[in-house]
């Protein structure tokens, strides 16, 4: 079946060039933020800061993107050629972080905040940090996020709701629709990284661990349970050392 070959051959690439992707930007991002941690925007403007955002969120979000990459082309196989299956597939993911660049203005604004929180109330901040961890932790508990996980977890029926999508921008639409459910997944995670310092790549490492095996593993809806329950149980001990969250800690000069 030479039409199922080429079709298979496609979604490893895809999957592959997906993973290649994250791969490249996490270089950029240990190579040009490794320095650049702490409260606040790192001095950055809004534009700046999206800039930077976006490719934390091709390192953190693409490889969770690879299983529903490789359905969306099935759903498009009778398309022949594979330079335009490649066009549409680029236009999907395209789509998909332009949603996370529009929430990159919400996680600015919160970090803007963090910033100040860290200057001029200190006594105040590992209290907020400690709310906004509460918050979080809950989140994942909640049925909201059962529901947006199940529709990052079920590809088949998210292809059943953009069958009918049309025109040149659909796929974008696709990625666009898809990156809605991702962020209602996941932005309380993102939040707890504003917390501890957007480009805290240790705090990235763990949350895209987390991320990824919530969508792909069979016990990813338990880990998220966990997590939750983690992120209340680490909010208990802020208060009594702000230096957990170095997004809303000034650390003092020597």
């Amino acid at each position: 079946m030479p039409g199922r070959s080429s079709l298979t051959l496609s979604r490893h690439a895809a999957e592959l060039a997906l993973i290649g992707c994250a791969a490249l930007a996490w270089y950029f991002t240990f190579s040009g933020l490794a320095d650049m941690s702490g409260p606040g925007t790192m001095g950055l403007g809004l534009l700046g800061f999206l800039g930077v955002w976006t490719l934390m969120m091709a390192a953190m979000m693409l490889p969770a993107l690879a299983p529903l990459t490789s359905t969306y082309l099935r759903s498009i196989r009778a398309v022949r050629s594979r330079r335009v299956r490649a066009i549409r597939t680029i236009a999907l993911v395209g789509g998909y972080l332009v949603t996370w660049i529009g929430f990159g203005v919400v996680a600015y604004a919160a970090a803007a905040l963090a910033g100040l929180l860290a200057e001029d109330a200190a006594d105040v901040a590992p209290w907020v940090g400690a709310g906004v961890l509460v918050a979080a932790g809950a989140y994942q508990l909640t049925p909201l996020k059962d529901f947006c996980l199940r529709h990052c977890r079920s590809p088949v029926a998210f292809l059943l709701h953009v069958s009918g999508y049309k025109g040149r921008l659909r796929d974008v639409r696709v990625g666009m629709y898809h990156g809605v459910y991702c962020v209602g997944c996941c932005w309380g995670l993102m939040v707890v990284l504003v917390a501890v310092g957007v480009m805290n790549l240790a705090w990235m490492a763990v949350l895209t661990a987390v991320i990824f095996l919530e969508k792909t593993w069979k016990y990813g809806p338990t880990l998220s349970r966990i997590t939750g329950v983690a992120l209340i149980v680490f909010a208990l001990f802020v208060p009594a050392h702000p230096e957990l969250l170095p997004g809303l800690h000034m650390m003092t000069a020597m």
